[in-house]
Protein backbone atom coordinates (compact mmCIF):
# COMPACT_ATOMS: atom_id res chain seq x y z
CA UNK A 1 0.00 0.00 0.00
CA UNK A 2 1.40 3.43 -1.01
CA UNK A 3 1.97 5.74 2.01
CA UNK A 4 0.20 9.09 2.03
CA UNK A 5 3.60 10.79 2.27
CA UNK A 6 7.16 9.60 1.66
CA UNK A 7 10.09 11.78 2.73
CA UNK A 8 13.58 10.45 2.03
CA UNK A 9 16.73 12.47 2.82
CA UNK A 10 15.03 15.87 2.77
CA UNK A 11 17.42 18.82 2.99
CA UNK A 12 16.63 22.54 3.25
CA UNK A 13 19.40 25.15 3.18
CA UNK A 14 19.40 28.97 3.12
CA UNK A 15 22.29 30.89 1.53
CA UNK A 16 23.34 33.90 3.63
CA UNK A 17 26.10 36.51 3.51
CA UNK A 18 28.12 34.50 6.00
CA UNK A 19 27.55 31.09 4.42
CA UNK A 20 24.88 28.44 3.96
CA UNK A 21 22.56 27.66 6.89
CA UNK A 22 21.38 24.05 6.82
CA UNK A 23 17.95 24.11 8.43
CA UNK A 24 16.94 20.51 7.58
CA UNK A 25 19.62 17.87 7.09
CA UNK A 26 18.56 14.51 5.75
CA UNK A 27 15.12 13.98 7.32
CA UNK A 28 13.38 10.73 6.33
CA UNK A 29 10.01 9.24 7.29
CA UNK A 30 6.78 7.88 5.84
CA UNK A 31 3.23 8.72 6.89
CA UNK A 32 0.05 6.70 6.64
CA UNK A 33 -3.41 7.36 8.05
CA UNK A 34 -2.00 8.19 11.47
CA UNK A 35 -0.89 11.00 13.75
CA UNK A 36 2.85 11.65 13.54
CA UNK A 37 4.37 14.05 16.06
CA UNK A 38 7.55 16.02 15.32
CA UNK A 39 9.13 17.51 18.43
CA UNK A 40 12.27 19.45 19.25
CA UNK A 41 13.42 22.82 20.49
CA UNK A 42 13.09 26.05 18.50
CA UNK A 43 15.42 26.00 15.50
CA UNK A 44 15.53 22.22 15.24
CA UNK A 45 13.97 22.25 11.75
CA UNK A 46 10.42 21.12 12.58
CA UNK A 47 8.55 23.93 10.84
CA UNK A 48 10.93 24.06 7.88
CA UNK A 49 10.29 20.36 7.30
CA UNK A 50 6.55 21.03 7.15
CA UNK A 51 6.95 24.08 4.92
CA UNK A 52 9.18 22.18 2.50
CA UNK A 53 6.53 19.47 2.17
CA UNK A 54 3.89 22.14 1.53
CA UNK A 55 6.05 24.07 -0.94
CA UNK A 56 5.97 27.21 1.23
CA UNK A 57 9.74 27.63 1.62
CA UNK A 58 11.13 30.99 0.40
CA UNK A 59 12.36 31.02 -3.20
CA UNK A 60 16.02 31.49 -2.28
CA UNK A 61 16.05 28.27 -0.24
CA UNK A 62 17.75 25.17 -1.60
CA UNK A 63 15.57 22.07 -1.27
CA UNK A 64 16.62 18.56 -2.22
CA UNK A 65 15.49 15.03 -1.41
CA UNK A 66 16.02 11.53 -2.72
CA UNK A 67 12.25 11.23 -2.62
CA UNK A 68 9.44 13.60 -1.65
CA UNK A 69 6.15 12.06 -2.72
CA UNK A 70 2.55 12.80 -1.80
CA UNK A 71 1.03 9.44 -2.69
CA UNK A 72 2.41 8.88 -6.18
CA UNK A 73 2.98 12.59 -6.91
CA UNK A 74 6.60 13.74 -6.97
CA UNK A 75 6.42 17.09 -5.14
CA UNK A 76 9.91 18.21 -6.18
CA UNK A 77 9.14 17.61 -9.86
CA UNK A 78 5.76 19.40 -9.69
CA UNK A 79 5.49 22.89 -11.17
CA UNK A 80 4.49 25.88 -9.00
CA UNK A 81 1.00 25.71 -10.49
CA UNK A 82 0.68 22.02 -9.70
CA UNK A 83 1.83 22.62 -6.12
CA UNK A 84 -0.78 25.38 -5.71
CA UNK A 85 -3.47 23.00 -6.96
CA UNK A 86 -2.39 20.41 -4.38
CA UNK A 87 -2.41 22.86 -1.46
CA UNK A 88 -5.84 22.91 0.12
CA UNK A 89 -7.14 20.12 -2.09
CA UNK A 90 -4.85 17.21 -1.12
CA UNK A 91 -2.55 18.70 1.50
CA UNK A 92 -3.15 21.54 3.96
CA UNK A 93 -1.25 23.26 6.76
CA UNK A 94 -2.45 24.94 9.94
CA UNK A 95 0.00 27.62 11.05
CA UNK A 96 0.78 28.63 14.63
CA UNK A 97 -1.35 31.71 15.23
CA UNK A 98 -4.62 32.51 13.42
CA UNK A 99 -4.00 36.26 13.94
CA UNK A 100 -1.19 36.05 11.38
CA UNK A 101 -2.71 33.39 9.13
CA UNK A 102 -6.21 34.75 8.47
CA UNK A 103 -6.76 37.76 6.22
CA UNK A 104 -7.77 40.64 8.54
CA UNK A 105 -9.88 42.45 5.91
CA UNK A 106 -11.99 39.44 4.85
CA UNK A 107 -14.73 37.83 6.88
CA UNK A 108 -14.09 34.30 8.09
CA UNK A 109 -16.87 32.85 5.95
CA UNK A 110 -15.62 34.59 2.81
CA UNK A 111 -12.14 33.16 3.33
CA UNK A 112 -13.49 29.61 3.67
CA UNK A 113 -15.69 30.04 0.60
CA UNK A 114 -12.74 31.40 -1.40
CA UNK A 115 -10.69 28.31 -0.54
CA UNK A 116 -13.53 26.02 -1.58
CA UNK A 117 -14.26 27.79 -4.88
CA UNK A 118 -10.56 27.89 -5.77
CA UNK A 119 -10.44 24.09 -5.89
CA UNK A 120 -14.00 23.13 -6.85
CA UNK A 121 -16.54 24.30 -9.41
CA UNK A 122 -19.31 25.20 -7.02
CA UNK A 123 -21.94 27.95 -6.75
CA UNK A 124 -21.96 30.64 -4.07
CA UNK A 125 -24.99 29.25 -2.22
CA UNK A 126 -23.62 25.70 -2.11
CA UNK A 127 -20.20 26.99 -1.09
CA UNK A 128 -21.78 28.93 1.77
CA UNK A 129 -23.65 25.83 2.93
CA UNK A 130 -20.44 23.77 2.84
CA UNK A 131 -18.57 26.47 4.76
CA UNK A 132 -21.27 26.64 7.45
CA UNK A 133 -21.27 22.85 7.77
CA UNK A 134 -17.49 22.87 8.17
CA UNK A 135 -17.66 25.54 10.87
CA UNK A 136 -20.16 23.36 12.70
CA UNK A 137 -17.86 20.34 12.28
CA UNK A 138 -15.07 22.15 14.13
CA UNK A 139 -17.47 22.77 17.02
CA UNK A 140 -18.36 26.42 16.41
CA UNK A 141 -21.80 26.69 17.98
CA UNK A 142 -23.25 29.57 15.97
CA UNK A 143 -21.74 29.18 12.48
CA UNK A 144 -24.15 31.66 10.87
CA UNK A 145 -22.90 34.45 13.15
CA UNK A 146 -19.22 33.51 12.95
CA UNK A 147 -19.43 33.27 9.15
CA UNK A 148 -19.85 37.05 8.92
CA UNK A 149 -17.29 37.99 11.59
CA UNK A 150 -13.76 39.25 10.91
CA UNK A 151 -10.69 37.57 12.49
CA UNK A 152 -10.25 40.35 15.07
CA UNK A 153 -13.81 39.79 16.30
CA UNK A 154 -13.26 36.20 17.47
CA UNK A 155 -11.23 34.65 20.27
CA UNK A 156 -7.96 32.83 19.70
CA UNK A 157 -9.58 29.43 20.07
CA UNK A 158 -12.42 30.25 17.68
CA UNK A 159 -9.96 31.75 15.19
CA UNK A 160 -7.90 28.57 15.30
CA UNK A 161 -10.98 26.43 14.72
CA UNK A 162 -11.98 28.69 11.80
CA UNK A 163 -8.48 28.19 10.40
CA UNK A 164 -8.88 24.42 10.72
CA UNK A 165 -12.25 24.66 8.93
CA UNK A 166 -10.65 26.61 6.06
CA UNK A 167 -7.86 24.05 5.71
CA UNK A 168 -10.21 21.05 5.77
CA UNK A 169 -13.19 22.27 3.75
CA UNK A 170 -11.84 20.66 0.55
CA UNK A 171 -11.16 17.32 2.27
CA UNK A 172 -7.35 17.02 2.03
CA UNK A 173 -5.68 13.65 2.57
CA UNK A 174 -2.84 15.11 4.64
CA UNK A 175 -2.86 17.84 7.29
CA UNK A 176 0.24 19.49 8.74
CA UNK A 177 -0.46 21.25 12.04
CA UNK A 178 2.41 23.54 13.10
CA UNK A 179 1.97 24.10 16.84
CA UNK A 180 -1.78 24.72 16.40
CA UNK A 181 -2.40 25.03 20.15
CA UNK A 182 0.63 27.05 21.28
CA UNK A 183 -1.31 30.35 21.46
CA UNK A 184 -4.31 28.87 23.27
CA UNK A 185 -5.15 28.27 26.91
CA UNK A 186 -5.33 24.70 28.21
CA UNK A 187 -9.11 24.20 27.97
CA UNK A 188 -9.23 25.52 24.39
CA UNK A 189 -6.19 23.36 23.53
CA UNK A 190 -8.18 20.28 24.49
CA UNK A 191 -11.13 21.37 22.33
CA UNK A 192 -8.90 21.92 19.28
CA UNK A 193 -7.14 18.58 19.80
CA UNK A 194 -10.51 16.86 20.07
CA UNK A 195 -11.53 18.39 16.73
CA UNK A 196 -8.29 17.19 15.07
CA UNK A 197 -8.62 13.73 16.61
CA UNK A 198 -12.17 13.26 15.31
CA UNK A 199 -11.28 14.53 11.83
CA UNK A 200 -8.32 12.15 11.54
CA UNK A 201 -10.28 9.13 12.78
CA UNK A 202 -13.49 9.87 10.85
CA UNK A 203 -11.95 11.04 7.58
CA UNK A 204 -8.96 8.69 7.50
CA UNK A 205 -6.51 11.57 7.15
CA UNK A 206 -2.80 11.62 7.84
CA UNK A 207 -1.66 14.23 10.39
CA UNK A 208 1.78 15.69 11.05
CA UNK A 209 1.61 17.41 14.43
CA UNK A 210 4.56 19.77 15.01
CA UNK A 211 5.10 20.76 18.62
CA UNK A 212 7.60 21.42 21.39
CA UNK A 213 5.24 19.98 24.03
CA UNK A 214 6.42 16.43 24.70
CA UNK A 215 3.58 15.55 27.08
CA UNK A 216 0.97 16.70 24.56
CA UNK A 217 2.57 14.73 21.72
CA UNK A 218 2.96 11.57 23.82
CA UNK A 219 -0.78 11.53 24.63
CA UNK A 220 -2.12 12.67 21.24
CA UNK A 221 0.09 11.11 18.55
CA UNK A 222 0.80 7.56 17.38
CA UNK A 223 4.49 8.00 16.52
CA UNK A 224 7.09 10.65 17.37
CA UNK A 225 10.13 11.99 15.54
CA UNK A 226 12.59 13.90 17.73
CA UNK A 227 14.59 16.53 15.82
CA UNK A 228 17.79 18.30 16.76
CA UNK A 229 19.92 20.62 14.60
CA UNK A 230 18.00 19.79 11.44
CA UNK A 231 17.89 16.02 11.57
CA UNK A 232 16.01 13.20 13.30
CA UNK A 233 17.85 11.82 16.32
CA UNK A 234 15.17 9.36 17.45
CA UNK A 235 11.92 7.80 16.24
CA UNK A 236 9.61 5.83 18.52
CA UNK A 237 6.01 5.12 19.43
CA UNK A 238 4.39 8.01 21.27
CA UNK A 239 3.41 5.69 24.09
CA UNK A 240 7.09 4.78 24.52
CA UNK A 241 8.34 8.37 24.69
CA UNK A 242 9.12 8.11 28.40
CA UNK A 243 11.48 5.21 27.58
CA UNK A 244 13.44 7.19 24.96
CA UNK A 245 17.12 6.24 24.64
CA UNK A 246 18.78 9.21 22.94
CA UNK A 247 20.41 11.60 25.44
CA UNK A 248 18.81 14.63 23.75
CA UNK A 249 15.31 13.19 24.14
CA UNK A 250 16.13 12.16 27.71
CA UNK A 251 17.34 15.70 28.38
CA UNK A 252 14.11 17.21 27.07
CA UNK A 253 12.07 14.84 29.23
CA UNK A 254 14.15 15.65 32.31
CA UNK A 255 13.40 19.36 31.85
CA UNK A 256 9.65 18.81 32.19
CA UNK A 257 8.10 20.01 35.46
CA UNK A 258 7.44 17.29 38.01
CA UNK A 259 4.86 17.80 40.78
CA UNK A 260 6.27 16.83 44.13
CA UNK A 261 9.72 16.02 42.74
CA UNK A 262 13.01 17.55 43.82
CA UNK A 263 13.92 20.09 41.10
CA UNK A 264 16.89 21.74 42.81
CA UNK A 265 19.06 22.47 41.06
CA UNK A 266 16.88 22.82 37.95
CA UNK A 267 17.99 20.40 35.20
CA UNK A 268 19.76 21.92 32.20
CA UNK A 269 19.96 20.33 28.74
CA UNK A 270 23.64 19.65 28.11
CA UNK A 271 24.18 19.44 24.35
CA UNK A 272 26.90 17.33 22.79
CA UNK A 273 28.65 18.16 19.52
CA UNK A 274 28.04 14.71 18.05
CA UNK A 275 24.24 15.21 18.22
CA UNK A 276 24.46 17.71 15.36
CA UNK A 277 26.49 15.41 13.10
Amino acid sequence: MTPLLTVDNLKVAFPTRTGVVEAVRGVSFTLGKERLGIVGESGSGKSQTGRAIMGLTPEHARISADRLHLGTTDLLAASPGERRALRGRQIAMILQDPKYSLNPVMSIGRQIVETLRTHEKIGKRQARERALAMLETVQIRDPERVFDLYPHEVSGGMGQRAMIAMMLVCGPELLIADEPTSALDVTVQLEVLDVLDKLVSERGMGLIFISHDLRLVSSFCDRVLVMYAGHVVEELKASDLSQAKHPYTRGLLNCLPSIGGDRHPLPVLERQAEWAE
